[in-house]
């Protein structure tokens, strides 16, 4: 192989690296476009992140460690939103969710305080 083919090799590698990134929980290789966002910041397979911005997009942290998907919050427009901690630092990180984000992980995140009450719910019935 000539030297020019194998730079032209490398840098076609390093291009579809910029253009993708393999998650740290699940090994899924993840595109960074997604549809309804401009950050892809998850794995759209087990929602798993990695600590990377400190606001969306800046690629500024200097943790990079992974950051699990802690639960759904739901905001006005009814947009849901990931809610991620780090867990090395603690952080949390509000998500969008992108339209290709695996649904039975979501609906997981989001029926969790039902199936996991903090406090017996059959007491709700004596108020």
């Amino acid at each position: 192989m000539s030297q020019r083919s194998r730079n032209t090799s490398r840098r076609a590698r390093t291009e579809a690296r910029a253009q993708s990134f393999r998650c740290l929980h699940c090994g899924l290789d993840v595109s960074m476009t997604a549809p309804g966002t401009d950050h892809r910041n998850h794995c759209p397979n087990c929602l798993w992140s990695r600590h990377l911005d400190d606001t969306p997009g800046d690629r500024a942290a200097d943790c990079g460690a992974r950051m699990e998907p802690l639960a759904i919050s739901v905001r006005g427009d009814g947009e849901w939103v990931l809610v991620h901690r780090c867990t090395h630092c603690g952080v949390l990180h509000a998500n969008r969710t992108a339209g290709d984000d695996n649904v039975l992980p979501l609906t997981r995140l989001a029926v969790r305080p039902l199936a996991q009450s903090p406090f017996p719910l059959e007491r709700l019935g004596m108020l």
